[in-house]
């Protein structure tokens, strides 16, 4: 059995939340998340980008750094890096075998999730990372990757309405629940939060007595650049910027500021380092330039209303307000609604597919619930596959976008990567 099939055969056990399942496993295999300092990060957007920024800065710092994110986009591999790089089908393999093996006798059977963090646990610590920038999976209280007591720093990148059927239903809620990962003492950086979500934060930073810095974007200097202050002397760090859109002003700060706590912790990490970890961060399937038969399309994972309104007004502004062509797919527990109303305007053509393998909510659904949204579409059609849909968008001049979930980006690029498709891709 390989790595895939082996994590499949878990799946139907589903997201249960909690950390006694957790902490028996890792204790099994004598607690591998307590030998590696890490970066522990929370967020409803921008997790995944500031995890990247943070791994290619401290790998150009000299350090060995592992990297553990979800969800991944082709390969499971895509989930636990050293260095930038996956680790190998064979290593997760054998990782995920032993983690397997340990979890045999337990009185309750770990999740999914829970048996690939306990296989980024033990690659990490038997390949003697110096550091780890670990994303959490869903909330932060009760995730799987919330076992270390005492992180170098802690993060929350956003926060808003997302996964509402299980962290609550409001943005107070889901606040309390990524709240959970901050640490008493522990230092934390908080990027810009809505005023209920900040204040459950602020409260728990109190009763916690964690050092924290409230991060403001870096300034935009224009054609690629950008500018953050590192400290009220006026010292600034001018770096490029390769991810695209508004958004990364924020998360490129918030990485930057997580960087300056590891210094005054004693990190060596040069602004050197800085600028051009920042350069060659890569972050695939957000805003992502590429082409689809050799036009030009925008790819970008837009699961839930915070990032289709990122992704509206980025369009908006880099193609002056023209029309769009949307190529749609979301999944039965997303926000289908407000994703739409966020995405849709006047002219706008939007053509709806289902995502494979995945319990999509059906494309003649979104149909219905597109049309009530906005009546002035050019277009509102659905189609079996994300294929047949691409392959109409672009014959259309307006700017084709694939968005909805990123599920649906993942099987889009596992399509262009076959020999049928060539790709360029930016950012």
């Amino acid at each position: 059995m390989n790595a895939s099939s082996l994590l499949q055969s878990y799946q139907h056990f589903g997201v249960h939340l909690g950390l006694e399942r957790i902490k028996q496993l890792l204790e099994k295999l004598d607690n591998p998340h307590q030998k590696v300092p890490i970066i522990h990060i929370a967020g409803t957007n921008g997790k995944g980008s500031v995890c990247a920024y943070l791994s290619s800065i401290l790998t150009e710092a000299g350090y060995r750094v592992g990297r553990y994110t979800s969800p991944h986009l082709i390969d499971w591999t895509e989930r636990i890096c050293i260095n930038q790089k996956p680790i190998s089908p064979t290593e997760l393999q054998q990782c995920l075998e032993r983690v397997v093996s340990a979890a045999e006798n337990d009185t309750e059977t770990p999740t999914q999730f829970e048996i690939i963090t306990a296989a980024a646990w033990l690659y990490f610590a038997e390949q003697k990372a110096d550091i780890a920038v670990i994303e959490t999976g869903l909330g932060g209280r009760l995730d799987a990757t919330n076992v270390c007591e005492n992180p170098l720093v802690s993060v929350i990148t956003s926060i808003s309405l997302e996964h509402w059927q299980i962290l609550g239903p409001t943005v107070a809620d889901i606040a309390g629940e990524k709240a959970g990962i901050l640490k008493s003492k522990c230092p934390a950086i908080i990027g810009e939060l809505p005023e209920f979500a900040r204040i459950v934060i602020e409260k728990r930073i109190q009763k916690l007595d964690c050092p924290a810095i409230w991060v403001k974007p870096a300034r935009d200097l224009g054609q690629g650049l950008a500018e953050y202050q590192l400290n009220q002397n006026g010292v600034k760090v001018r770096y490029e910027l390769p991810l695209l859109g508004k958004i990364q002003l924020m998360n490129s700060a918030i990485a930057i500021a997580t960087i300056q706590t590891l210094q005054n912790q004693g990190w060596k990490i040069s602004q050197t380092a800085i600028k051009n970890g920042i350069a060659k961060t890569q972050w695939p399937g957000r805003l992502q330039q590429t082409t689809w038969k050799n036009q030009t399309i925008l790819i970008d994972g837009a699961h839930n209303p915070a990032a289709a309104i990122a992704l509206r007004e980025y369009v908006d502004n880099f193609h002056n307000y023209q029309p769009i062509n949307w190529v749609v797919g979301i999944i039965a527990t997303k926000d289908s609604d407000d994703i739409l109303t966020a995405l849709l305007k006047k002219g706008d053509r939007l053509y709806l597919v289902p995502v494979p393998d995945q319990n999509s909510t059906p494309p003649a659904e979104l149909a219905i619930l597109a049309q009530n949204i906005c009546p002035e579409l050019t277009l509102c059609q659905t189609f079996p596959d994300l294929t047949t849909a691409l392959d109409d968008a672009v014959a259309d001049a307006n700017l084709t976008v694939i968005c909805g979930s990123l599920y649906l980006i993942g099987y889009f690029l596992q399509q262009q990567a076959s020999p049928l498709h060539s790709a360029s891709i930016c950012g």
